[in-house]
């Protein structure tokens, strides 16, 4: 069966040492394989700590996160290739080899114009670099897709798809997230089964990112074109309780939670689990 992950801000608002280590802890705890660590400030991560804590919880660890706003790709390629390279040098140091999320653009930053063929000339080559750096170490990437209001350079599967392809480096995927493709993409089986060869990591998240099963999102779909795409990755559980305060403004979670943690943890893997032993993933 597929690896289950969740992501940290199920449990907590913002990954300090502490905060963090208890994240790792109640993920292996719940049943999940994998914690997914927003790795927003690379240099107050302590790796050395956190290896320690995901070793003996058994689990494995990955990491995502946004650029901050003066290392926006487009516009400082140099200073977002130095923190990608920090960011990776911390999860390598603390067992994990796939970083991945809004690795090419700032959460919620905008020109008020599409995205021209320049600034993805940018991102394409500054990628290819980090493409490498991250080979040299042994690891992955992953460009995360995001919806419209949220980012303008990469709304769909497909325009992340021609950026991968067009770095040509196996360790550089695509992560896509059922929360954004239900705001942009036009159904979910397509957009998986058309983006298979490049596919490494999705965010398994609800319409209205709560308790996932019980919004919009066509689940049957999804999962139906997972199976078809030939899948192979982990389904990181993406369900927001806690609102942190480096994306608040960039996510609009302006609203608490419906249910506690434990709710939208335990009965999140039970949805992952039920779904990917019918599908046969």
């Amino acid at each position: 069966m597929a690896k289950i992950g969740a992501h940290s801000f199920l449990w907590i608002d913002k990954w300090t040492t502490e905060k963090g280590n208890y994240a790792i802890n109640i993920a292996a705890d719940t049943g999940f394989d994998l914690i997914e660590i927003p790795l927003l400030r690379p240099d107050e991560f302590d790796a050395k700590a956190h290896k320690k804590t995901i070793q003996t919880a058994g689990i494995e660890a990955t990491a995502s996160l946004g650029l901050p706003d003066r290392f926006h790709m487009t516009t400082n390629p140099e200073g977002a290739k130095q923190f990608l390279t920090t960011a990776l040098q911390k999860l390598r140091d603390a067992g994990g080899s796939y970083l991945c999320g809004c690795i090419a653009y700032t959460i919620g930053k905008f020109t008020n114009e599409p995205p021209t063929q320049e600034e993805r000339q940018i991102v394409i080559n500054t990628l290819g670099e980090v493409a490498l750096i991250a080979k040299k170490m042994e690891m992955s990437i992953g460009l995360e897709v995001v919806n419209r209001n949220e980012g303008y350079l990469y709304n769909t599967l497909a325009d992340a798809r021609e950026a991968i392809l067009a770095v040509g480096m196996d360790n550089f995927n695509l992560h896509a997230d059922t929360y954004h493709m239900n705001i942009e993409e036009e159904g979910f089986y397509t957009p998986l089964v058309e983006t298979a060869d490049v596919l490494a990591y999705i965010h398994m998240s609800e319409s209205h990112r709560g308790l996932i099963g019980t919004g919009t999102v066509n689940w049957d779909e999804v999962f139906r074109g997972l199976k078809d795409a030939k899948y192979t990755g982990p389904l990181i559980l993406e369900s927001f309780t806690s609102i942190n305060p480096d994306i608040i403004a960039a996510t609009k979670l302006w609203r608490a939670p419906k249910y506690p943690p434990d709710i939208f943890a335990r009965k999140g893997l039970e949805f992952l689990k039920e779904n990917a032993a019918k599908y046969g993933l």
